[in-house]
Formats: structure tokens, C-alpha cells, sequence
């Protein structure tokens, strides 16, 4: 399952994965490091490698080091990154060298001359040009100040919330759970009725120890009972639910603490990253002559003209002032 799992994720990267994959049903025979490449292909390049990043293929003389498998690795889907190298290795070392062969070939047949190439070569270069502006903008335009100024209107935004921390005893039927409360005004143990008794097994083995949680987390019945009790209160009658009758106890009541900037820094960023590109490319778009035509290349149809109005609302005063409300 593993071996098919990867070897799916390698074939998704292939150019020509069908080719690949029929390939790789059997090992790809190594060949002889006095293999010279072929003329036509492109000239090895003759640095010395960094410290630390071996040999660890040779292709028709043309060797493949540690690093190109660790970048292979890096664009592989998360749960195949995840698995142990040394398990997946091997099938990977095995792609690697059917893709070398591969383009091996093409570069023999000259397609890396061909205008289809070429044109993907182009736009290849062209997306990454892209990439390359924008992080080196967002980088010169995302200040300490611009996320602080995020981070105190991310607070406004997402209030402290009240939080309970409660426990509970889970029965079938109402009689049950008046009788639990009767048991508790004698003297009963919450925890240890919780544990022979509620049927929420998981919160049982805790002595129905639900945790903290605010309002939203708990179904209606359930969370108004417990947010209008104050803390060490026990229900005084049973609250049923559609998972049936709860006695319900109230251990403590907090504000919920809110995330600190670190802890919010990665969203914060994501949401000022999108903003600034897209100021960037207004910017860019308001300095430029754009001209737009149809797919047949004609020119576009003109957007229609708006109506006039029909007796409706007053247009806004032009000074930018909202309407009142009613």
C-alpha cells in the first residue's frame, strides 16, 4: 500500500507518467560509469559538488546527487514527505533515473528545439519570475508595524469569549437523571456516579469532565444551562438533549484567553500577503495600457449603459456620507 501510495504521488509529477510507470515495474539496469553521454545532450557541469551532497546515481555518466533527491522529496504530496526516506528511497532514486533517461532521449531527439518547448521553457520562466516579484514586494512592503496594526484589529475582531468548564452525568431517561440528583443533595460523588453511570463513556473516564468551552461549542440546551449556572453549581433538574438527559456541573467560569501574536502571526501574514498583491498589481494595472479582446480577437462588446432612474432613492450626497439609518 505504502510502495503504491508513492509511486502514485511520483507518477503525478512525471511528464510523461504513463511511460514512467510502466517503466518502473522493473528496476532500470544501471549503467557502466565509463558510459559516455551522447553528443547531443546537454554538457555535465564540471562544478565541484557542496560538502555533504554525495553521488548517489550515475546516468549514462551523468551523475545525480543527494540534493536533486531531497528537492524531489520537497514536491512530493505531504503524506508521502512524511514516511521514513530510507523506505522510499529506493523507488524514488529508481523515478529519478527513469526521468534522466527520458529527457536523456528527448535532448537526443532535439526537442529541447522545438517551438513547443521552447514556449513552455517561456512561460516556465515567466510563472517564476512572477513568484519572485511578488515575494520580493510582499517582503519590502509587509512592515512590523502593518502586522501589529493586523494583530490589534484581529483582536477587535474575535473577542475574549466566556468559557465553562463543566462536567456531566448522561443518562437515557429523565427519571434516571432526577434520581442522580437526588443522589448528589445526599452527599454523592459527581465523579464517581459519573464513572458507573453516564453514558458519554468517553467523559465518564474523566468523571464527566468536559474541559473548558465557550457557548458555541455545545448544543442550545446543553450550553444555556450550563453558561446560566454559576460556578459549583449542580443542575437542579435535568437538561435533555437529542443525546438524552444531562446533569450538569459547573466547575469553573473564565474568559477565554486570547491567541497571542505569534500565535496568529502565520494567518495575519497570509491575509496582508493577499491584500498587498493585490495593491501591487493595482499599482501595476493603473500605470499600464491594457487592451482586452475576444477569443476570436475582435474587439469586446461595450458594457451596457446604466439605467436611469425610475423614481427610486435619492442618489448619495457626493461628500461620501453614509445614509442614516432609519
Amino acid at each position: 500500500m505504502v510502495n503504491r501510495i508513492f509511486r502514485t504521488a511520483l507518477l503525478s509529477m512525471a511528464a510523461c507518467g504513463l511511460a514512467l510507470a510502466a517503466h518502473a515495474q522493473t528496476p532500470a539496469p544501471a549503467a557502466p560509469a565509463t558510459t559516455q553521454a551522447p553528443a547531443q545532450a546537454p554538457a555535465q557541469a564540471n562544478a565541484a559538488a557542496p560538502a555533504g551532497d554525495p553521488v548517489v546515481a550515475r546516468v549514462n555518466g551523468k551523475e545525480i546527487r543527494r540534493s536533486e533527491v531531497m528537492s524531489t522529496v520537497a514536491q512530493l504530496p505531504p503524506q508521502v514527505q512524511q514516511m521514513p526516506l530510507e523506505m522510499i528511497y529506493p523507488a524514488l532514486l529508481d523515478q529519478i533515473v527513469s526521468g534522466k533517461l527520458v529527457s536523456e532521449a528527448g535532448y537526443k531527439a532535439k526537442l529541447d528545439e522545438s517551438a513547443a518547448v521552447r514556449e513552455e521553457l517561456k512561460r516556465a520562466e515567466e510563472r517564476a519570475v512572477q513568484r519572485a516579484y511578488i515575494q520580493q514586494e510582499v517582503a519590502k512592503r509587509m512592515t512590523p508595524d502593518q502586522l501589529d496594526k493586523a494583530y490589534k484589529a484581529y483582536l477587535e475582531q474575535n473577542p475574549a469569549q466566556e468559557e465553562v468548564k463543566a462536567s456531566h452525568i448522561l443518562v437515557a431517561d429523565e427519571a434516571a437523571a432526577k434520581q442522580i440528583i437526588a443522589d448528589l443533595k445526599k452527599g454523592g460523588d459527581f465523579a464517581k456516579i459519573a464513572k458507573e453511570k453516564s453514558q458519554d463513556k468517553a467523559a465518564a473516564e474523566q468523571g464527566g469532565d468536559l474541559g473548558y468551552f465557550t457557548k458555541d461549542a455545545m448544543v442550545e440546551p446543553f450550553a444555556n444551562a450550563a453558561f446560566a449556572m454559576k460556578k459549583g453549581e449542580v443542575s437542579e433538574t435535568p437538561v435533555q438533549t437529542q443525546f438524552g438527559w444531562h446533569v450538569i456541573k459547573v466547575e469553573d467560569k473564565r474568559t477565554q484567553p486570547q491567541p497571542t501574536l505569534e500565535e496568529v502571526k502565520p494567518q495575519l501574514e497570509q491575509d496582508l500577503s493577499r491584500d498587498l498583491i493585490t495593491a501591487l498589481v493595482d499599482e501595476l494595472r493603473s500605470g499600464a495600457k491594457v487592451e482586452t479582446f475576444q477569443l476570436d480577437g475582435s474587439p469586446m462588446p461595450a458594457e451596457p449603459a446604466a439605467a436611469p432612474a425610475t423614481g427610486g432613492p435619492a442618489p448619495a450626497p457626493a461628500t461620501g456620507a453614509a445614509p442614516a439609518k432609519p
